[in-house]
């Protein structure tokens, strides 16, 4: 698995299809992010959000998102529904969700649920906002597949500076749970990419520092070159 997952922030399913139609042509690329904003645990909304009735046509449809055979499609749930938004996008293709521990009332009991379900073909982590106390997730630290720090203090919006507290966090984490897989999303610069893998993470995911960039080919390139210690 590649150690940066691209990131997206669809406007439109047109804008989404853009910007996999860019991704589908990097050439080590393994895996991308879906970031998903409802407009009320995060905002502003994104899609499908702005269009729940195209979204539910295209699942009905049989649709699915593009370069399944190559590509593992991480989904960001920051959205209220988190527990019920789950299964349309597992059956649109992805296979990895990543979960905000305040969007899930019932964790516990919605964790094991899907698991039987869908098995092993979906990994599941936690996302920890900055000022999101480690000790909500401690009951279901064995459940998970991996965990994912936010770096930046409004989450749902690309193009934010990384939060320098966030570090010390990763560290306290790493420290108690060294074999949990640690990746970080936003304010992801090379820089801050090569702090992020000495305290600990394993995997990386950017936005802006890549769709932003003159070349994004070179730009995702130029992350993956850097090596984390943790494995990905």
């Amino acid at each position: 698995m590649s150690l940066v997952a691209p990131a997206v922030l669809p406007t439109s399913h047109k804008d989404l299809e853009e910007k996999l139609a860019l991704f589908g042509r990097f050439p080590h690329i393994s895996r991308v992010q879906i970031d998903v904003v409802d407009g009320r645990f995060a905002s502003p909304a994104s899609w499908p959000y702005t269009a729940p009735t195209e979204f539910k046509s295209l699942i009905e449809h049989g649709k699915t998102l593009p370069f399944l055979d190559r590509i593992s499609y991480e989904i960001d749930l920051m959205c209220e529904d988190a527990h019920r938004a789950a299964d349309a996008w597992l059956l649109f293709g992805a296979t990895r969700l990543t979960l905000h521990v305040e969007s899930v009332p019932n964790f516990s009991q919605f964790l094991p649920r899907v698991r039987n379900y869908y098995g092993d073909l979906v990994s599941f982590g936690i996302a920890l906002n900055v000022d999101t106390d480690l000790s909500l997730i401690e009951k279901n630290i064995d459940g998970i597949d991996y965990v994912q720090f936010m770096g930046i203090g409004r989450i749902g919006i690309q193009g934010q500076p990384f939060d320098q507290r966030v570090l010390e966090r990763i560290r306290s984490f790493h420290r108690r749970y060294p074999k949990v897989p640690i990746q970080v999303d936003g304010g992801v610069t090379l820089q801050v990419a090569k702090q992020l893998l000495a305290s600990g993470v394993s995997g990386l995911v950017v936005g802006s520092g890549i769709l932003r960039a003159e070349d994004p080919v070179a730009a995702f390139d130029a992350f993956e070159r850097l090596k984390s210690p943790f494995g990905v």
